[in-house]
Order: structure tokens, then sequence, then C-alpha cells
């Protein structure tokens, strides 16, 4: 699909925290409009403080889940659901094992599939087949990447399998016992696969990722910069804290 450059809509807040709130307020919005939602969710550090504040609202507001499907971004090839590092296990511990959603309602790419490009494009044909991603979550890399979307990654990019950048790896040590633990191939939704998403909502926090954020705002739309290609999307959010948030126009 032909996308001309949008300028997407930046809200800047004080601190992290509230831009989490901000941002779980705005699907909780989502949801309570269109119960059965399709959302796009993502892993790291970055979503933490919106799926505790979604858990909340689910316990304490009545915030419904039961008609909710989720397509998570990206899983680690090599680990499996139990692993204490999969994509899979840390969306059951942070979200899926503490609010209603069905089972199977929630899908997260298979790091163990035996044919990796074979179930990459069943993953394509699920998110279609659920009506495409109505509110896409993201988060972004201090290289600009977006998933596992490595600079260099096509735009026209689907859900495949990609080697991950040292740059990454050595990002994500720290959730491993040591850097040789880390795995290095990934299955990734592709850029195209997230810009289809009728909504977007990057968040972003700290100062390590506020030049990232002026490219993917202010620079050109190349793939040096993965996130800079969100600015061909018709509704992207970047939510940021004020160190992000730091390097861009005041």
């Amino acid at each position: 699909m032909n996308r001309s450059r949008v300028s997407p809509t930046v809200v800047v807040c004080d601190q992290a925290d509230q831009a989490a709130l901000l941002v779980a307020e705005r699907i909780a919005e989502s949801i309570r409009a269109k119960p059965e939602i399709v959302l796009g969710l993502a892993t790291g550090g970055t979503p933490l403080g919106i799926y505790r504040e979604l858990v909340r609202m689910h316990r304490e507001e009545s915030l419904d889940f039961s008609n909710v499907t989720t397509f998570n971004l990206d899983e680690y090839v090599g680990l499996g659901p139990k692993h204490p590092q999969s994509y899979r296990f840390f969306m059951q511990q942070q979200l899926f094992d503490h609010i209603n959603i069905k089972p199977s309602n929630t899908h997260v790419p298979n790091g163990l599939a035996s044919d990796i490009e074979a179930h990459a494009r069943e993953y394509e044909a699920s998110i279609r087949a659920a009506g495409g991603i109505d509110l896409q979550l993201l988060g972004i890399g201090e290289n600009g990447h977006i998933a596992f979307n490595e600079p260099g990654s096509p735009a026209d990019s689907r859900t495949r399998r990609v080697d991950l950048t040292e740059a990454t790896i050595e990002a994500n040590s720290r959730f491993f016992s040591s850097m040789d633990d880390v795995p290095r191939h990934a299955i990734t939704m592709g850029i195209a696969t997230i810009l289809d998403a009728k909504r977007i909502i990057l968040m972003a926090s700290g100062k390590r990722k506020a030049n990232a954020i002026r490219e993917a705002i202010e620079g050109p739309i190349n793939e040096s910069c993965p996130a800079s290609q969100l600015q061909r999307s018709g509704d992207v959010t970047f939510v940021l804290d004020a160190a992000a948030a730091a390097q861009l126009p005041t």
C-alpha cells in the first residue's frame, strides 16, 4: 500500500508512570467502545506500567476482556511458552493470568514452530481472519527498531524470522543470566503488518530513547530508523515522558 507522510500526534507527560496510565486509559476506552476489539501487544520494560493499570481496571472497575482478541508483536526463536524469558511467559505473568481474557483469543508467535516461515504466514493469516488489529501498542529500541524490525528492515516486510543485531542482543541481555543466553533470532510482525493497524500508540520513556524518538518523528522516512515508517500511519500517537521527548523541538 502506498502511504504518504502524516504528522503523528505527540503527547508528553512529565514522568513515565503518567505516560503508562494515559496509554492504559486509552486502551480501556477502546475496549469499552468496542468490546470485541483486536489489540496488538508489546513486551519488554515499556508496557509493564500499562499492563499493571489494565489489571487494576479489570479488578476494581470491571474492565471486561472476555471478548478481546490479542496478537503479540514477536517472540524469540527457540524459547517455548514455559521459558521464563519467552514473551508468551511474560504476557501470562504480566497480563493474561490476571484478566478474564479467553486463552484461545491470545496469540503470541510460537518460538518452537518446526517451520518458522510457515508459522509466520499462518500468523499473518490469523490477524487478517480476526479482522485486522484495531489498536497496536508499540515500544521503540534505542536504534529505532519497532518489534524486532531492526534498521534495514524493508518497509513492506511481513511476519517473518529475523536475525537480532548485537545492539539488541546486548540491550536484552539484562533479562538473561548472560549475553550468551540471549537468543540470536526472533519471529516478528513486519513493518507493513504494524502499519496495517487502524490505530497505533507508541510509548517511550527515558533519555536513552530520545534520539530514536527524534528520528522517528522529525527525521526522514527511511529503513535506517524503522520507527520513522510510522509517519506513514494514518493514526499514530507517541506518548512520551519528558526525557524521551527531550530532543524534540519545543
